[in-house]
């Protein structure tokens, strides 16, 4: 069980039958009244954020997400299927669990799959990804204001801002948490 005055960034708890993980949360002590914690949480399984307020003394059932380290294989159609490296089983997500950012994940890359009680409901992919510029215009000289960028797609077809020096054929790191260019790997 965790209370309300225990909750932390990422924790997550059942509440009325749903798994819930606090995004952010405050302590609020009015100068009149009794205290009381504001936390914006987000439903898990639906991925809807809601704002709520909570007594700090209520109590909630832990939930215990689990993480597992999978190779993703290969996709048909909707269906985005993920070797477990131990069992060799093949675990099949449908494509609407996955995430923006799983644009920049290409076939044998290690991903994590986050279930609660055996139910998949996201895929995370690595933080940083290494991935070859396949389609981009070439920079001209003179182009050089600050922070200049152009657009550039990548091996698995996302598309990315680069700096105007990358060119077709060169490795670049992308950080998956923002969809941002890095460096060049």
């Amino acid at each position: 069980m965790i209370t309300a005055g225990d909750f932390r960034n990422g924790v997550t708890f059942e509440e009325d039958g749903n798994v819930m993980q606090i995004v952010e949360f405050q302590h609020v002590k009015p100068g009149k009244g009794a205290a009381f914690v504001r936390a914006k949480v987000k439903n898990v399984i639906s991925g809807s954020v809601v704002e709520k307020t909570y007594n700090p003394t209520a109590k909630f059932p832990t939930a215990f997400v689990e993480r597992k380290d999978m190779e993703y294989s290969y996709n048909d159609g909707d269906l985005y299927y993920f070797m477990d490296p131990e069992t060799y089983e093949l675990v099949p997500v449908n494509a609407s669990e996955l995430s923006e950012n799983f644009k920049f994940v290409k076939e044998n890359m290690i991903c994590k799959i986050l279930s609660y009680k055996g139910k998949v409901f996201g895929v995370e992919p690595p933080f940083f990804v290494d991935l070859e510029v396949t389609e981009t215009e070439p920079g001209l000289a003179g182009n050089t204001a600050t922070n200049a960028t152009k657009p550039a797609t990548v091996e698995t077809g996302a598309e990315i801002k680069v700096p105007l020096f990358i060119n077709i054929g060169d490795k670049i790191r992308i950080d998956t948490r923002t969809c941002e260019y890095m460096e060049r790997a």
